[in-house]
């Protein structure tokens, strides 16, 4: 299993790098399209919606609402996106990241708001839409696949320094109904880590802009928690483990990009305002 998950690991930042480094926007824009859809997919089972035709069906038309937003910012040309219309999308899914903050700590008397299968199924549309354009207009700026490659590398550090910091200090949970292994210790733990990496980077590459960048990572780190938590609480109300079995070692797509869907959407807003780039 050690191994599947880490030659797993190995494959997908290759594909991944390849694809943020190598692929124009254009070709950007269809690969995050694409693993946006296969989350689409899980997120369908995770609704609890299990035959193929319901997931499919849901997929279809997560795509037509990628498409209606897509042209109310722009999105057919890739060469002019709206800033204005694009902030109102993110800010949308910051807010609902918002909401969700609350039925996460008010689990599991909240599900009576969120438990219905329409109702986790009306979810999909803000964990996924807002990440996905976030994405996709932070890949069209000057510098955006670096930018993109500091968006993970500030998840990476929040999960990875919460990780062992709860496993070494954790003694106060975090949401012990959702997610019983993560403790307030974790949660400052990967807090400190990516204050570090935003120290290192600053000092690099903004030494001039250190506030800003600081104003950055700082909710990007803190909600990208958020994201998993939620996932975990939506998997442990539907009863399973994975959102899938696509990935050998890991589950499903989304159980690899809970944080990056809601970091993702903050990330493109505190860039828009503090003008980082």
């Amino acid at each position: 299993m050690l191994k599947a998950r880490v030659l797993s690991a190995i494959v997908m930042a290759l594909v991944f790098l390849s694809a943020l480094f190598l692929l124009p926007a254009v070709g950007f824009f269809v690969f995050i399209s694409i693993v946006v859809l296969m989350a689409a997919w899980e997120w369908a089972n995770l609704a609890g919606f299990q035959r193929a035709l319901e997931k499919l069906a849901f997929t279809v038309l997560l795509s037509v609402a990628g498409l209606c937003i897509g042209w109310y910012v722009g999105l057919d040309t890739l060469t002019y996106l709206s800033e204005e219309s694009i902030r109102d999308v993110v800010l949308t899914g910051c807010v609902w990241w918002c909401i969700a903050l609350l039925w996460v700590q008010g689990y599991p008397s909240s599900a009576v708001f969120w438990g219905a299968r329409a109702s986790r199924l009306a979810m999909g549309f803000f964990v996924l839409l807002p990440a996905w354009l976030g994405l996709i207009f932070v890949r069209s700026l000057e510098q955006g696949a670096w930018m993109i490659l500091l968006l993970i590398a500030i998840v990476a550090c929040a999960d990875i320094g919460a990780y062992f910091t709860g496993k070494a200090f954790g003694r106060r949970k975090l949401a012990s109904a959702v997610s019983p292994g993560k403790s307030w210790e974790g949660v400052w733990g990967g807090f400190t880590a990516s204050m570090l990496l935003a120290l290192l980077i600053g000092q690099m590459w903004f030494p001039d802009q250190q506030l800003a960048l600081f104003a950055v990572v700082i909710p990007t780190a803190l909600v990208s928690i958020l994201g998993d938590l939620l996932e975990s609480m939506v998997k442990r109300h539907r009863g399973i483990k994975d959102s899938g079995q696509l990935l050998p070692g890991h589950g499903g797509v989304l159980d690899r990009v809970d944080g990056i869907t809601a970091s993702a959407p903050v990330f493109t807003l505190a860039l828009l305002s503090t003008g980082l780039v």
